[in-house]
């Protein structure tokens, strides 16, 4: 199942690089739990799909469109859990963050339903979000 997981990771990585919100629809389970980093606005623990596609939203909102993933160096399949390394920037006003992260998704059934973000620089990036 290992390598079915890393090849739903993969397609979770382009919708997000294409803004495909179909296929992460599809992709993310209705009572998925994200963990998302940090002390700033989007920080916490976000319950269910509409929860998450709100906080995407509005991260898209505050960094005027720029917020994205740009690299995804490795994808590393453990069992049901996968972890991204990866690279994200955004943009907004003269504030703007550029750094390496790790996604670390857990996919059961088809569906990621859990998913743990970790940041290179937690205090960068807590002062671009706010």
């Amino acid at each position: 199942m290992t390598s079915a997981n890393v090849d739903i990771a993969r397609t979770y990585f382009q919708a997000v690089q294409t803004g495909d919100m179909a296929a992460l629809g599809e992709l993310l389970d209705a009572d998925i739990v994200w963990h998302q980093p940090g002390a700033n606005q989007f920080s916490g623990e976000h319950k269910g799909q509409a929860a998450v596609f709100k906080m995407l939203g509005s991260m898209m909102e505050t960094s005027q469109g720029s917020f994205a993933i740009d690299k995804i160096h490795t994808l590393m399949g453990n069992g049901d859990l996968v972890a991204a390394t990866i690279h994200f920037t955004g943009r907004h006003g003269d504030a703007s963050m550029s750094m390496d992260g790790v996604d670390l998704l857990r996919i059961e059934n088809g569906k990621i339903t859990e998913m743990w973000l970790f940041s290179a620089d937690p205090a960068a990036e807590d002062a671009f979000w706010g």
